[in-house]
């Protein structure tokens, strides 16, 4: 069996994790808001050249560390095996927004062992703001004046005075659908789009509920170190925790009894 990370190894990795999200960051940021092409992936969804300079720039920074470890990534796949130790990675999260000059995307990097997530940073270049959470060792937001801050939850343990957020009712399907609008209608704030976003602003303490579908595992896996470790949950629809074969259906919450309340409407 293999041994607990130790304080200090999750550090130096969080640091790292931290350093390569700035690099890809800043190298996507250079073809914001001017002519990139754009092509359509099999899933209908959008790609562009930074996409792929910035998932390059990851994968190439990570295989010099770390050659031994596996990469999981949005636009390239696997690399490696996604056994053991593993970085997941998404170098535009949100590429929608980012084709459409919205400033409201990340750059996601998450390291895994065994499957579990146990580093996070997100970097948002257009904003210049950056989150790492480090799984049971805290959660930091630095803002765009480069000044650092603790994650922290708000402690909301019921609906109607949460603020919830989802990037589109169109990313669920028509059973799933219904259940959103449970939680739009018992909510005390409802709002829409954000994609990484809204989980960052749940984590320091601006909203309290996010609920999606449709997620990969580059989605969310570099989010769940920084919600937990700033006192949130984060699970699957029906309450497990987020591995690389979870459904793509996730909750968020600031508390347990949040939580609960939002899978009793969701039917999970």
């Amino acid at each position: 069996m293999q041994a607990e990370p130790s304080t200090s190894d999750l550090a130096d990795k969080a640091r790292f994790a931290s350093s390569i999200a700035r690099q890809a960051g800043a190298l996507a940021l250079e073809r914001f808001r001017t002519p990139v092409t754009i092509e359509t992936k099999e899933d209908a969804s959008p790609v562009t050249e930074a996409d792929r300079a910035a998932e390059s720039l990851l994968r190439r920074e990570i295989t010099r560390q770390y050659p031994e470890h596996g990469i999981l990534g949005e636009e390239y796949g696997t690399s490696g095996s996604p056994e053991g130790s593993l970085w997941v990675v998404d170098p535009i999260d949100g590429t929608r927004s980012f084709i459409t000059g919205w400033p409201i995307w990340g750059t996601l990097v998450a390291y895994l062992e065994n499957g579990r997530p146990l580093v996070g940073a997100i970097d948002l270049p257009a904003l210049g703001e950056h989150f790492v959470g480090i799984t049971g060792d805290g959660a930091t937001f630095r803002d765009s004046r480069g000044e650092e801050h603790p994650c922290r939850v708000r402690d909301v343990t019921r609906l109607d005075r949460a603020r919830f957020y989802t990037t589109s009712p169109r990313y669920f399907g028509s059973t799933d659908r219904s259940a959103i609008d449970r939680l739009v209608d018992s909510a005390a704030v409802a709002r829409f789009g954000g994609d990484c976003y809204g989980y960052l602003l749940l984590a320091a303490g601006h909203l309290d509920l996010v609920v999606e579908s449709q997620l990969e595992p580059y989605d969310y896996m570099a989010l769940v170190p920084v919600i937990e470790a700033a006192g949130g949950i984060i699970t699957d629809w029906a309450g497990a925790p987020l591995t690389l074969a979870s459904d793509g259906r996730v909750v968020a919450a600031a508390t347990p009894a949040l939580h609960a309340e939002a899978r009793a409407l969701l039917g999970g």
